[in-house]
């Protein structure tokens, strides 16, 4: 586990994971994976799990794997699943994705995208669906991660706070897997108290 904090390490050693240590002050996720990778010269890909999607699924994972090894072009991978509601698509905490017909990433925004110009009764149950939620997993090249590390920022990643962009800006593709069953991401203490209640039972 790549970690910047002694007490997130410390959490880590107590239930027997092992911890790399990065910089604090690194920009993004992605920029403290490309540190992991220097470290890691006899792998490949590098998936990127981030700790408030514990109950992601197996196979989500191995998804945003196999894109890679059945796509050698391709530096990035990740998931997206269906938007049904426009509470989530409303929500600026919500990233979503737009990809072309090949399945690669147009851009990624906090904002509604794509836009409804005009209203459409099919907007929450067409199929294939209008609006997609990115889920935050990344399955890398490592020999990208390496040359992540020496990108600049990207403006548009400054103005969206969305590191994938940097990706994009770059020349480079992001294949984008589907799944139907999102697992639910923890970001508030709200949501770690619903994610101790399914796992461990309201007397957790």
């Amino acid at each position: 586990m790549a970690a910047d904090h002694g007490d997130i390490a410390e959490a880590v050693d107590a239930f027997g994971g092992n911890v790399v240590m990065t910089d604090p002050r690194a920009a993004s996720g992605t920029d403290r994976v490309a540190e992991v990778a220097q470290k890691l010269n006899d792998v490949d890909i590098l998936v990127n799990m981030q700790g408030d999607e514990p109950e992601l699924s197996g196979d989500a994972i191995d998804l945003a794997i196999e894109l890679l090894e059945s796509h050698p072009d391709a530096a990035v991978s990740t998931l997206a699943t269906p938007i049904r509601n426009r509470e989530v698509l409303e929500d600026p905490a919500c990233v979503k994705v737009v990809f072309d017909s090949a399945g690669r990433a147009l851009y990624f925004s906090r904002s509604v995208i794509p836009h409804l110009r005009t209203s459409r009764q099919d907007a929450w149950t067409a199929n294939p669906p209008h609006f997609y939620l990115h889920i935050g997993l990344y399955a890398y090249r490592r020999e990208f991660l390496l040359q992540f590390k020496t990108l600049p920022s990207s403006r548009l990643e400054q103005l969206e706070e969305l590191e994938q962009l940097r990706v994009l800006e770059s020349g480079h593709d992001i294949l984008v897997g589907i799944v139907h069953e999102a697992a639910v991401g923890i970001d508030t203490l709200s949501d770690y108290q619903a994610f101790v209640r399914r796992t461990l039972g309201d007397g957790g």
